[in-house]
């Protein structure tokens, strides 16, 4: 039965020979003989010139010496100008670990002729008054009102120059 089925098989393939397929290879005699392949000529490569790197002129960066570079041009460099400083040794104050956009005014209240603000800062309460430490651009606080704190921050420019800039905390009602 395998043999019968293997001469079937070998007619049926040769039943799907070439016929009829003239018209097709007419037809593509036809629309490709007016095809003809075009091709830019691209520009020529531009001339590469290698950079030497010479490294043995230069000071090794890991090497003790260059630190002592750094040291002498430190020595050299001018000087920062006679501007506002901040005071690094004192101690800062727990306001001063929050961003001021994070702090919040919610009251104001007097206590023996002195003004205190009530500043919430995460979910705890903290009163401060003329003099204190705020935000983490070394804002002292300079006046307090019923309805606001005003600061005076100190800001670090581009040259390393601190620029006194004034910021207010205006008096926001408790969310519910």
């Amino acid at each position: 039965m395998t043999k019968r089925a293997l001469l079937l098989a070998v007619l049926l393939a040769a039943g799907c020979g070439e016929r009829d397929n003239d018209d097709i290879k007419k037809w593509m005699a036809d629309a490709s003989k007016d095809m003809r392949g075009r091709v830019e000529k691209i520009d020529e490569p531009k001339k590469f010139t290698p950079f030497k790197y010479e490294s043995d002129k230069a000071v090794d960066p890991f090497s003790p010496a260059k630190v002592s570079v750094l040291a002498e041009e430190a020595k050299k460099a001018p000087k920062a100008g006679g501007g506002p400083r901040p005071d690094l040794s004192r101690p800062k104050e727990v306001l001063e670990s929050y961003p001021l956009e994070n702090l919040r005014m919610v009251g104001a209240m007097q206590q023996k002729g002195a003004a205190y603000a009530i500043i919430k800062a995460d979910t705890s309460l903290h009163r401060v008054k003329v003099g204190n430490y705020m935000g983490q651009n070394f804002g002292k606080i300079v006046k307090i009102t019923e309805t606001e704190v005003m600061l005076q921050e100190m800001i670090e420019d581009g040259s390393g120059e601190y620029v006194l800039r004034d910021s207010t905390l205006v008096l926001q009602e408790e969310k519910k």
